[in-house]
C-alpha cells in the first residue's frame, strides 16, 4: 500500500493591526515583535525544532507547515458468505 502524506498548517502568530509589520505569537499575546524575523526566531526558541512556514500577508497570519504519513485503510475482502 502507498502512503499519502497529510499536510497541516498550525497558526503561530498574526499581526498586530496598525503597528506595521509587528506581530504577537498566538500562545502568548502579550509580548509584541517588531519583525516577521524576529517572531519566527521567538517561535524557534521556544520550540527547538525547525520548521517550514507558510506566511498568509494578506490574513497578517503566520503558520507551521507539519506533515504526518497516513496509511490508507485495506479494502475488505469477502468470501462467498459475505464474511471476512
Amino acid at each position: 500500500m502507498k502512503k499519502t502524506t497529510i499536510e497541516k498548517n498550525i497558526l503561530i502568530a498574526t499581526r498586530i493591526k496598525g503597528k506595521g509589520d509587528t506581530w504577537c505569537l498566538t500562545h502568548d499575546e502579550t509580548t509584541e515583535y517588531l519583525s516577521l524575523t524576529e517572531t519566527l526566531e521567538a517561535y524557534f526558541q521556544i520550540t527547538q525544532k525547525p520548521y517550514e512556514f507558510r506566511l498568509a500577508p494578506f490574513k497578517g497570519e503566520i503558520y507551521v507547515i507539519t506533515t504526518e504519513d497516513m496509511v490508507p485503510t485495506p479494502t475488505k475482502k469477502f468470501n462467498i458468505y459475505g464474511d471476512l
